[in-house]
Parts: structure tokens; sequence; C-alpha cells
């Protein structure tokens, strides 16, 4: 214990002549005063950075959108094909046991004389517009559907008409001389579609359409199909009584061919579309 009280003298003398130092690494580094101009490029970069985020959320935003609407699309076909095939099947176990019992297997089912064989997908051709389209066949929906856009009621004569243009996408199989080109038809009826984002009123219009041997005249719902992957939807108003539909099939009948336009006479058009409606 002496020993170490003899040597407080000499440390406190050394403290005195060192003076109280800060050793290097306890220093804080000087920060350099941020010029007006440093602050404004800092600024922008920052702006710049957010608004690339906001436009890649954008971008994502509205892809998620368009995968929902055809993950959608494609959940209701399913639904509607496992309900077409529950019906099958139930049939199937109602007609066995009858079969059996009258000691005969029938070849065919008489229900399917005189109908079209159809697959989940035609090509079909619209001879008043001169182009061929590829459709979805969807028993589930009432009325048949073409894609338009630029949709504009006027009224011819005192009717109600409408003008639009196909809805195409740069995908879709049509005759190019007929995409942008403006349509004009009658309006037969509107209807009334409610949606999430409110009501709309479609027109209804009417078109001779061809699919394989058939050739009929359907009422379409104008209304814009961008978004899906068919600018045609038919529907069991169509299909009622001269279709059959096979969901394994697409493209059972071949695509309908329009090498040269529609009768270039406009006086003569009238008359041009009541023969093509007329036909078998």
């Amino acid at each position: 214990m002496p020993i170490r009280l003899s040597l407080l003298p000499l440390l406190a003398g050394s403290l005195l002549l060192g003076g109280c130092s800060v050793a290097p690494w306890d220093r804080e580094p000087a920060v350099e005063p941020l010029t007006p101009g440093a602050f404004e490029a800092r600024i922008d970069g920052l702006e710049r950075r957010l608004a690339e985020r906001c436009d890649t959320r954008r971008a994502d935003l509205a892809q998620y959108r368009r995968d929902q609407l055809a993950l959608t699309a494609d959940v209701r076909e399913l639904g509607h094909l496992l309900r077409e095939a529950r019906r099958d099947v139930a049939g199937l176990r109602e007609d066995t046991p009858r079969a059996a019992a009258a000691g005969d297997c029938p070849t065919a089912d008489a229900r399917l004389d005189n109908k079209t064989l159809v697959g989940r997908s035609e090509w079909i051709g619209l001879p008043e517009v001169g182009t061929h389209l590829e459709a979805r066949i969807d028993s589930g929906a009432n009325t048949s559907s073409l894609s338009a856009t630029e949709i504009t009621p006027f009224e011819r004569d005192g009717e109600d008409w409408v003008r639009f243009k196909l809805g195409l996408t740069d995908g879709d199989s049509v005759v190019e001389r007929v995409r942008g080109e403006w349509i004009e038809a009658p309006v037969e009826r509107r209807v009334r579609i409610v949606q999430a984002t409110g009501e709309q009123s479609r027109p209804v219009i009417r078109l001779l359409m061809a699919l394989g041997p058939l050739r009929e005249s359907v009422e379409f719902t104008l209304s814009d199909r961008t978004h899906l992957d068919y600018p045609v939807l038919l529907g069991r108003r169509f299909l009622m009584d001269i279709a059959i539909i096979d969901v394994a099939r697409r493209h059972v009948h071949d695509r309908p061919e329009f090498s040269a336009p529609p009768a270039a006479d406009a006086g003569d058009a009238p008359e041009t579309r009541d023969a093509e409606t007329a036909a078998p």
C-alpha cells in the first residue's frame, strides 16, 4: 500500500504537464455545410426515385388486375364445365338401367339429331362486316357479345342506331381491312348490366353470323372485350336447339375466308343484307 501511494504524485504531475486531451477516435467528424445546389440536387433525386417507385407500383397493380380478370373468367368457365359434366354423368346414370332393361344399347342419342357439334371455341364469320373472328362458346351466358369500342348512338329515320368499331387487340385474328372500320347497325333493344362500379345500359344489335354449316341472324350485346381472350362470346340463345358443345375440342369447323369486300354499291347494301339474312 505505501508503494501505491508514492506513485500518486508522479501520476498527478504527468497529467498536469500533458494536459487533458481527447483521443482522436473520440472526436466527431466535421460536417461540411450543405450548399443550396446540393440540397436541390438531393431533393430532385428523392423525387425521381419516388416517381419511379410509383410508376412501378401502378404497372404492377394494372398487371394484377389483368391477371385477376383472366383468372375470374377461367374460374367461371371451369365452373360451367363442371356443371355440364355433372349433368352428363347424371344423365348416363339414369339412361344406363333403362337401356340394359330394354336389352338395347343405342349408338346415338336422339336429342343430338339435326344439331351441329361445336367446340369450346370456334371461328365465326360476319358476312355483313366482312371478317372472321374467334369466338368463345359459353352456354352459361344468355346473350352473345361482340367486342366494340367508340360506341356512338345516333338516330336514323326516327329509329335508334349505333355506330362502333370492332374492339380488337393486336393478337386477334381478323380481316385487316375491317380493323378500325366504322360499323353501323340498328339497335334492337338495350340491356342493363349491374356491376360493382354501377349499372350500365348496353345496346343490342343483330348481325348475320356463319359458323360451319350454320347461318343465323344473331343478337349481340356490344361491349369492350379487349381485356378478355376472345372478341366474341356465343351464348345459349344462339346455341339453343341447333348446337351441342364438345368442351374437349376447339375449332371443329374451318375458319371462314373473306377474300373480297362486300358489295361496294352503297345503294344496294340493304338488298344485299336482306338476301344474306334470308339465306338458309
